[in-house]
């Protein structure tokens, strides 16, 4: 999948900065696409110069003029072709995995001290998409706002997320409990 995907896909809510894209992407689509602010600069430009984006400036008086972005008619066309083909198995790379593959007793500090900041990563990437979630529902139970809403994907890729970051904490305690008592048998 490219990049211009997701920012079709997230310029489907309205008209949006580049800031406000990459702020977009680190609170919402970042919980199933990573983009640096860079790669998401460079390919607006690509995707303006290829018509699937309008872009205008709105002159600022004490800020360095804004440049906001909407999506044309040949960028949804782009984004429904997207849709319709067939998706791709997803792929794990994941670096603290090859780690913990890897790992030898002499490691397991080192990896167990990875897994902490990965786990607490976690948790506070689940503590945003929550805060995600109670703006998205307003005071609305999951049922009304998804029988109400005229979009639903970013909600449902909301809750990917949130289950996804739920299980890496699982995951990491778990493999956390396993080293701390290797590590403990190994001082005895």
């Amino acid at each position: 999948m490219a990049l211009r995907n997701a920012v079709l896909a997230a310029l489907l809510e309205g008209e949006a900065s580049g800031y406000d894209l990459a702020k977009g992407f680190d609170a919402s689509v970042a919980n199933f696409w990573l983009a640096t602010p860079q790669q998401l600069y460079k390919e607006l430009e690509r995707m303006a110069a290829e018509g699937l984006i309008e872009t205008r400036v709105v002159q600022q008086e004490r800020r360095p003029n804004k440049r906001l972005h909407s999506i044309t008619p040949a960028g949804r066309a782009a984004l429904h072709a997207f849709i319709a083909e067939p998706a791709k198995p997803t792929a794990i790379r994941d670096e603290l995995m090859v780690k913990i593959q890897g790992m030898e007793p002499e490691d397991a500090p080192v990896v167990r001290a990875a897994l902490v900041e990965k786990s607490d990563w976690a948790k506070a990437k689940l503590a945003r998409y929550e805060r995600l979630r109670t703006r998205l529902l307003n005071g609305r139970s999951e049922q009304a706002y998804l029988e109400e809403s005229d979009r639903i994907g970013p909600y449902l890729t909301l809750l990917r997320g949130i289950s996804f970051e739920q299980e890496n904490i699982r995951w990491s305690e778990f493999a956390l409990s396993v080293i701390d008592r290797r590590i403990a048998a190994r001082a005895q």
